[in-house]
């Protein structure tokens, strides 16, 4: 057990509060890229400006679901892995007060963490915002197969949009107020998978750190924090998780 993990592990413990924050990263290891590797990454070969902005929606409807449907897809089709898992370990057993997360895939849910806050919604339904009608995702998959251009439709006609947040649109209100809420009382932050680039929800180890409490990362490549963070953990998410969970005990 690295010495990282270990004081980790004593902080955790010490803790009346303990918040993460998740991104990308810890859904890599279920089989979802990331959003900025070279060659790999979601946006390394399209412009998300021109396929994932919600004036795109708008503009070519057509054209959006045409890239975000493979999307909807391909995320419909994965499962949690033992990062997730770890989390929920840590929930039970009574470490980690809350999951914030940046991700929309649904895996913190289907690892069984409770109330998950996805600050950049969710795939689970798309909604009209016409008239308020919604959608499950498995009933949004086949609308885009039925549809003759690929669109899927409200009962009134109007195209559906993914409850995600799209470029161009704000992060929803009583989600963020709940992430900044727990971020000020957290006497540890845990950033899991997250580059800490995308704002608002990069000023969430500020508002730690400025209440008293610690930032701590389990993350591959650089972040602001690399310099000011009490520990960082830079290996496999999943074998990082692991260790942190043997090292406070285990299953509970």
């Amino acid at each position: 057990m690295s010495d990282g993990v270990e004081t980790l592990a004593a902080a955790i413990a010490s803790a009346d509060r303990v918040v993460a924050l998740t991104g990308a990263g810890i859904s890599v290891p279920s089989g979802i890229p990331d959003f900025r590797t070279p060659g790999t990454g979601l946006w390394a070969n399209v412009d998300p400006m021109e396929v994932a902005h919600i004036d795109a929606w708008r503009s070519d409807p057509a054209r959006f679901w045409g890239f975000y449907s493979r999307r909807l897809a391909s995320l419909g089709e994965v499962a949690p892995n033992d990062a997730h898992r770890a989390l929920v370990t840590m929930q039970e057993s009574g470490h980690l007060h809350a999951v914030v997360t940046q991700n929309v895939d649904r895996l913190h849910r289907a690892a069984g963490t409770r109330d998950p806050i996805e600050v950049h919604g969710s795939i689970a339904t798309a909604s009209c915002l016409a008239c308020g009608g919604r959608a499950e995702l498995e009933r949004v998959l086949v609308m885009i197969d039925e549809a003759d251009d690929g669109v899927p439709r409200c009962n009134c006609g109007q195209p559906l949009k993914p409850d995600v947040v799209l470029f161009g649109e704000f992060l929803p209100e009583e989600a963020l107020e709940r992430a900044y809420a727990l971020a000020a009382v957290a006497d540890v932050l845990l950033c899991i998978g997250t580059s800490l680039e995308v704002y608002p929800i990069a000023q969430l180890p500020d508002i730690t750190a400025s209440a008293g409490g610690e930032v701590a990362l389990v993350t591959i490549g650089p972040t602001a924090w690399d310099d000011r963070a009490l520990v960082k953990l830079d290996g496999d998410v999943v074998d990082e998780l692991h260790a942190l969970v043997d090292a406070l005990g285990g299953a509970p």
